[in-house]
């Protein structure tokens, strides 16, 4: 039976950012001879969708089979799992429809992926589900698109440049570069964000319930940044990064200690950045805005009505265009700090090593994205001998430290370079 499933599924084809997604499942799974079906509501739409893909990757599509399947009905969901040997979740928002599609996979033992930004949606899987998915020997790992996965993969390329050091902090700067015909994003990219910061309060009972235990003290905290400020190692205006990194990173932290991967926590601070200091200053206000209007009723409703008013154009139904999304891409840019020997060499307090590299990559939503969820979902399937989990619900770093997960995303347009590397006896650099 395991030969005849699907070695993908990938549920949701007919959203917007599933449409996508099909793209690069058909061309990576030519190429990795892997079996594929797309899985939705509508048989209509989905048969639509391989056909629009048929024509803009070249690939024929037409025996690629279509699973008829709707996060409202558990069954349909259950016999949907069956038929795959990993779900590639595309159905947001995931607080609203994760859950049971989770559950269903761990039922049916088959691993599931999702492109959550969400730490409520994700950190309750993990409470809820951990136990389960490792009882069945199932993998249920959220966070596989942008911006996790350049961020977690990010701080992997980092830290095997300290060689034979230890890498204790690290900061991450992102940037998002729009071409000539600007950008704009889906709305339901709008929508997630809206009720994760209307439910922030919920975080702080679910960390404690999940992680009753803190962290290990880290051997050299950096000093605190301004809520705005001008960074010299990318010259930009940079404020802290919104999105769920920071948790996910958190909880990859938490597992490689448990699993002796790292013998002490990683600090890890992530920011957003920008040209100019009146572009930051109009962000934080947008931030503050966005965060009120969330934070009761009548002010969520008026921000689901009307994304684009508020965002002044950024988040509109139908996303962006070919020509932006072509003209769009983003840059990482990752400051490590820490020891050139490990710790029974070494001598006093503060790190004297510096590594700076860079990720970058095409549009970062809806390339970038379906390229990282793929190629996660490819190494899964590919390299579980070198995955220490057999089960649970974990993230991508945790899950691919040991893989070679920055060699395949290298391969599909996701570049990792050394910008430079510094230690205090080397003044030349």
């Amino acid at each position: 039976m395991e030969g005849e499933k699907f070695d993908f599924i990938v549920f949701g084809a007919s959203g917007f950012t599933g449409q996508y997604t099909v793209d690069e499942v058909a061309r990576v799974a030519e190429e990795e001879k892997l079996t594929w079906a797309v899985a939705g509501r509508s048989m209509q739409k989905l048969q639509t969708v391989l056909n629009e893909a048929s024509a803009r990757t070249g690939k024929n599509l037409e025996n690629i089979p279509i699973i008829i399947a709707d996060s409202s009905n558990p069954s349909s969901l259950e016999e949907m799992a069956k038929q795959g040997r990993v779900v590639l979740n595309c159905v947001g928002p995931y607080r609203f429809y994760g859950e049971p599609v989770v559950k269903a996979c761990i039922e049916a033992g088959t691993h599931h992926l999702d492109i959550s930004g969400e730490p409520q949606y994700l950190e309750k899987m993990q409470l809820l589900y951990n136990a389960k998915a490792k009882e069945n020997n199932v993998l249920v790992i959220g966070a596989t698109g942008f911006d996790s996965i350049p961020a977690e993969t990010g701080i992997l390329y980092t830290q095997k440049q300290f060689k034979d050091g230890e890498m204790t902090n690290i900061e991450s700067f992102v940037t998002t570069n729009s071409g000539p015909e600007g950008f704009t994003v889906n709305t339901g990219t709008f929508e997630s964000a809206v009720h994760g910061f209307a439910h922030m309060k919920e975080l702080k009972p679910l960390r404690k319930s999940l992680f009753p235990d803190p962290l290990p003290k880290y051997e050299y905290r950096l000093p605190k940044r301004k809520t705005i400020f001008y960074s010299k190692e990318v010259n930009k205006w940079c404020v802290p990064f919104p999105g769920s990194d920071k948790s996910v990173v958190h909880r990859t932290v938490r597992d490689l200690l448990a699993t002796g991967r790292i013998k002490k926590p990683i600090e890890f601070s992530p920011y957003f950045c920008v040209d100019s200091l009146l572009q930051v200053v109009g962000l934080v206000i947008f931030l503050a805005i966005f965060g009120l209007f969330a934070s009761f009723s009548l002010g969520r409703s008026l921000l689901l009505k009307y994304p684009h008013v508020f965002s002044l154009g950024l988040f509109k139904k139908g996303g962006p265009t070919k020509k932006q999304i072509e003209g769009c891409s983003f840059s990482m840019t990752f400051v490590g700090y820490g020891y050139d020997k490990p710790e029974s060499e070494r001598s006093g307090t503060k790190p004297n090593k510096t590594v700076i590299t860079k990720v970058t990559g095409p549009e970062p939503g809806y390339v970038t994205t379906p390229i990282c969820m793929t190629q996660v979902g490819v190494t899964l399937l590919k390299e579980q001998d070198k995955i220490p989990h057999k089960g649970g619900v974990v993230t991508a770093g945790a899950a691919l430290w040991n893989t070679s997960i920055i060699d395949r995303l290298e391969k599909h347009n996701i570049h990792f370079s050394t910008v430079s590397v510094t230690d205090s006896s080397d003044t030349s650099k």
